[in-house]
């Protein structure tokens, strides 16, 4: 097609310009008749009468879905003991009772829509709680016999549809729920009470030609329909009616001539309910709009043909003249190296040639002009003096500041990535805007929350070079925390002369960074000698000892003050390095650790949360957060140590009454642990500190006792009494008995017959 000359082209479009539309419109005029058939319109019908089917069945499964679900709630257990109405009705909190119940099903009536009314009656109670009429006795309420009959079609433990009329004259279908032992102990039935003008609104559509709509049970009985005097009636009466009840087949339609006009019935069964479904249509009037669609079609084909053979003289002379003229005069003036291509093929290649050049011109510059003066920074942090530093540093004398993001840790955590790079972005356009011309300074991001700022000045422009500096340091600082919504702080170096030493400079910032940990964040702080290097470290281990002796007695205040006098002394002292001050902090914490194994505490359980606590004491900025940070982490520990003495102690006491009140019965642990609120080895561990038995043991050394005292006072048999005590066979009873007391039930028994 590139070498097919553009005019024969658009010959061959604009032709097709008139004859694709004909054959479209002709297909489409037989496919709108084929439709409009009566075999089409039947399945098309049959379509909407599903659809109108699966619409009414979604509404009352989902129904019976929020019914189902409001048993699940357990809401009727709280009027389960109240069998009669005047319990139900003897004091405040019954009555609260009672009227949760009905506001229950209120809320049901609300999420159910064209919900009449919605009742539930307690099995063996004399009263009944309903949405129209409250909380009523069943004699002054309407019968329920009813709901035998409704329930013998019950299957499983799922709810029945009932098509009914009320004693109000309203006709609906109830949905009959009997609560089951699987969600609740409670016996008792909820009914729901669907309008059946609800269910008529679901089939009454728009559809052409419909002129009714029944809705049949599987014996024909009529539970919806137009005409309300047939409804609860036998639908299978009439003669078409007949026919649809006879057939097998889950859905399909018939055609019948009646009184002069040709009607369509279409039938769908329900698989859920056994409900067939059946619409009435008018076949005269579908096919009336089949015949005007007809005519048109062939009117709009006609116009589409006209407009087509208008539009392709007019776009032949006015397309094709412009755009091979300016072919012309580019294959003159460039020499593009495109040949043997039509005008279309040549324009689009080149036009995509120049706009691929353009595009590589402009990354290829936009990469020169960002990435040069970020690398020679670089090159010249790491001791490399390029030529395309000495342009960006022309001048003699250099200074290099860091600024570092205080509590960095917590600034990754509140920004994503992309904001970060953003940030990046906008600090170091910043940093190279505030400085005036006279000051050469260029900002590159170090990594770890660090820019380098590498300021370059001539010492005869600035007479107060160091007060200038820190003026605009101190802006950028402040723009700094404006922009990350962080504070940060800034190290910088002494001054150098020679751009060789600018490496040593940014060693030098950076040490000067770490001077934070005592003087504290957000500030400017410059190098200096540290002259005490030599001394030793400074290591209270006296305040060691005290911390741990308060930490066994739970004395958290004096924890804080020894924190405090650690943090005097170290700020007392000639010289504290960095180092020194993060090992004080990190032997501190090590020791508690170490200290809470050898007396068995899960430290897991107490510092779960934390995650790394050495990488959080190195990423602290200050001695005042360091100090907090220990702090906080000794609370933990205290509250923890408290918290599991008073709640084993209290936990034992539950599990032992627990067990007092039901070695009877047959205990299953994971259950009661459940009960209790604790694990199952939690309490088993409990048990066993508390008694020195295994539960297992300790529930049958109590069931054993108890067998004791009826082998002595009463006169059951000892088959009696190990059903009694717990046992459901004499066998496990004689087994545990010989394993506690070295002799069968009945030996233990003619011995104390004896010595009494």
């Amino acid at each position: 097609m590139k070498r097919i000359p553009m005019m024969l082209q658009l010959i061959v479009i604009l032709f097709c310009v008139m004859a694709v539309p004909t054959v479209i419109l002709t297909w489409y005029s037989g496919e709108q008749i084929l439709r409009n058939s009566e075999q089409a319109i039947a399945e098309s019908s049959l379509a909407g009468l599903n659809a109108s089917r699966k619409l009414s069945e979604n509404a009352l499964n989902n129904l019976a879905q929020n019914t189902v679900r409001l048993t699940a709630t357990h809401i009727f257990d709280r009027i389960r003991p109240y069998e009669t109405f005047a319990e139900l009705n003897s004091n405040f909190n019954t009555v609260s009772n009672a009227r949760a119940v009905l506001q229950e099903l209120a809320n049901l009536n609300r999420i159910g829509e064209g919900v009449y009314s919605s009742f539930f009656h307690l099995t063996d109670s004399d009263y009944v709680v309903s949405t129209d009429k409250g909380i009523k006795k069943l004699e002054r309420y309407e019968s329920l016999d009813w709901m035998k009959e409704a329930l013998a079609g019950q299957r499983g433990i799922s709810g029945v549809w009932y098509p009914r009329k009320l004693d109000s004259g309203v006709n609906v279908v109830s949905y009959v729920l009997p609560l089951n032992r699987l969600s609740t102990t409670t016996r008792g039935t909820i009914v729901v009470n669907l309008r059946e003008s609800q269910i008529e609104t679901y089939f009454l559509s728009s559809g052409t030609g419909q002129q009714e709509y029944m809705l049949l049970n599987a014996n024909g009985i009529v539970i919806s329909h137009k005409d309300k005097s047939l409804l609860l009636k036998n639908g299978g009466e009439k003669p078409v009616v007949q026919d649809v009840l006879k057939q097998n087949a889950a859905e399909g339609y018939l055609f019948r001539e009646l009184e002069g006009e040709r009607s369509l019935y279409t039938w769908s069964r329900s698989k859920r309910f056994g409900w067939i479904n059946v619409n009435v249509h008018s076949v005269n009037e579908l096919m009336a709009a089949s015949h005007a669609m007809q005519r048109n079609i062939m009117l709009l084909t006609a116009v589409i043909i006209l407009a087509g053979a208008v539009l392709t003289v007019f776009l032949a002379t006015w397309v094709s003249k412009p755009a091979r003229e300016l072919v012309r005069a580019m294959r003159n003036r460039n020499n593009l190296g495109i040949k043997g291509k039509n005008e279309l093929a040549f324009l689009d290649a080149s036009f995509k040639r120049m706009q691929e050049e353009e595009e590589a011109l402009n990354r290829l510059l936009h990469v020169r002009e960002q990435d040069a003066r970020s690398l020679a920074v670089h090159q010249l942090i790491r001791g490399e003096f390029t030529p395309q530093a000495a342009e960006l540093f022309p001048a003699p004398y250099f200074v290099v500041a860091i600024v570092s993001i205080d509590r960095y840790r917590n600034y990754v955590s509140k920004n994503n990535p992309e904001t970060r790079s953003y940030h990046r972005y906008l600090l170091i356009a910043h940093c190279e805007s505030l400085f005036q011309e006279e000051v050469h300074a260029r900002c590159v991001y170090q990594g770890d929350g660090c820019f380098a700022i590498v300021i370059n000045y001539w010492q005869s422009e600035m007479g107060s070079a160091g007060a200038g500096i820190h003026a605009l340091l101190a802006a950028t600082r402040d723009k700094a925390a404006e922009l990350l919504d962080h504070s940060v702080t800034i190290g910088v170096s002494s001054p150098a002369e020679e751009n060789d030493s600018v490496p040593d400079r940014v060693v030098e910032a950076m040490e000067a960074i770490k001077q934070r940990m005592i003087a504290g964040s957000g500030g400017i702080l410059y190098g200096k000698e540290e002259a005490g290097r030599d001394k030793k470290y400074i290591y209270p281990a006296n305040g060691e000892r005290r911390i741990l002796n308060f930490l066994d007695n739970g004395d958290l205040e004096s924890v804080k003050k020894e924190l405090q006098m650690i943090g005097g002394e170290i700020r007392s002292a000639d010289y504290v390095s960095y180092d020194n001050i993060l090992f004080v902090y990190h032997q501190l914490a090590g020791v508690t650790i170490k200290h809470l194994r050898e007396k068995n505490v899960n430290t897991a359980r107490i510092f779960a949360g934390r995650g790394n606590i050495y990488a959080a004491l190195a990423s602290i900025d200050t001695l005042d957060e360091l100090e907090q940070y220990v702090y906080e982490f000794c609370r933990e520990i205290v509250q923890y140590l408290a918290r599991a003495t008073g709640e084993a102690n209290h936990r034992g006491e539950r599990i032992i009454k627990y067990l007092n009140e039901h070695y009877r019965e047959e205990i299953v642990f994971q259950e009661m642990a459940k009960e209790i609120g604790i694990s199952y080895s939690y309490m088993r561990k409990i048990v066993y500190e508390m008694t020195g038995k295994s539960l297992i043991d300790y529930l049958n050394l109590l069931r054993i006792e108890k067998a004791k005292e009826l082998l002595v006072d009463s006169g059951l048999t000892i088959a009696q009494i190990a059903s009694d005590v717990g046992y459901y066979n004499v066998q496990s009873f004689n087994r545990f008995f010989r394993k506690f007391e070295g002799m069968p039930p009945s030996g233990y028994k003619s011995a104390k017959s004896r010595t009494s």
